[in-house]
């Protein structure tokens, strides 16, 4: 059973005909780890496939369980077909990687552009307008901390990737989900009952922690600096960003100079940590972008109002201090 198969009990006819479109066809070679599942380090190296096609699926499954809107569903499907090879490692290139904006450039044009999925949205009724931006649609994307469909389901798919919930854990999560008005006036997708908000947001803190441990920074650091001195080399060009994975390391092998950094990337298998860097090796020290979920509970308030376990968590989480300098290791 794929995780997504969780949100719904049928693939609507017409998602199954929007994927099919060659924009969506190629984020199924752009990961959703950002590039460390090539590395070594333990927590990445033996992780299943999860692509940005699987996570824009299972957002739009989401959006249409909920919301029965098909301008909304299409809109949360197609809210990465922008992402680049390795997806926010490319902000690190860009230095985009607190607002990490620079990898949804362009969404509205590779959808003006498609023929193939302007083709579907006609006999769908549906415009480039009604699907270009999902950030509209607070069921598909709102502010953090808030819970979306989109971090509610890179929650769900990473938290089974991880091994820190089991599909029952997240059948039961997704089970107690609600639509409901949040204290802002807006909606958003909430929860039933506390034990169960308060299981998901210790998941997702979980995830949260692996999104910026040393491992993942370092990694995402050293593979944009592979890129950028790649590109700057020649061997690969700024549009290969936006073809697929294996694309990219392909040229990146067919050099020698990039052959040798890609190899070394993947060798990596732990990091080391100092207050200042070390004589020898690769050291960087790199800021951390604290992403967290505070869900709500219906009628009741953010789970970080009514426990204060979580609130504890959740606030050495925020405080913890990434001013070090970090060196990986083979």
């Amino acid at each position: 059973m794929h995780h997504y198969q969780i949100y719904h009990d049928e693939m609507p006819s017409f998602l199954n005909e929007c994927i099919k479109t060659p924009i969506i066809e190629r984020i199924k070679l752009i990961g959703m780890n950002c590039g460390c599942e090539y590395t070594a380090f333990p927590q990445f190296a033996d992780l299943a496939p999860y692509s940005r096609y699987d996570h824009s699926l299972g957002v739009a499954l989401i959006v249409w369980h909920f919301t029965h809107d098909r301008k909304q569903a299409v809109a949360g499907l197609l809210h990465d077909v922008a992402s680049p090879v390795f997806a926010h490692v490319v902000d690190f290139m860009h230095g985009d990687y607190f607002t990490q904006e620079s990898t949804e450039d362009g969404t509205e044009t590779l959808i003006a552009n498609s023929t193939e999925l302007q083709a579907v949205l006609r006999k769908l009724g549906l415009t480039t307008e009604d699907v270009c931006d999902y950030h509209r649609y607070p069921i598909a994307d709102n502010d953090s901390p808030l819970l979306s469909a989109d971090r509610l389901e890179y929650t769900i798919g990473n938290s089974l990737n991880y091994g820190i919930c089991t599909l029952g854990d997240v059948q039961r999560f997704y089970g107690d989900l609600v639509i409901g008005v949040n204290e802002d006036g807006d909606e958003e997708l909430m929860f039933k009952s506390l034990p169960v908000a308060e299981a998901f947001a210790k998941a997702a803190l979980a995830c949260s922690r692996i999104y910026i441990c040393d491992e993942d920074r370092y990694a995402m650091q050293m593979l944009s600096e592979i890129l950028r001195f790649a590109i700057e080399h020649r061997v690969i060009e700024e549009e290969d960003l936006h073809s697929t994975e294996p694309e990219v390391i392909d040229k990146l092998v067919s050099n020698v100079r990039t052959a040798s950094l890609w190899n070394s990337f993947c060798a990596y298998s732990h990091t080391i940590s100092a207050p200042q860097p070390g004589a020898t090796g690769c050291w960087r020290r790199i800021i951390a972008k604290r992403r967290f979920i505070d869900p709500m509970v219906q009628c009741e308030g953010r789970v970080s109002e009514l426990s204060p376990a979580f609130a504890d968590s959740l606030n050495a989480f925020q405080n913890n201090s990434y001013d070090y300098w970090v060196c990986g290791q083979h």
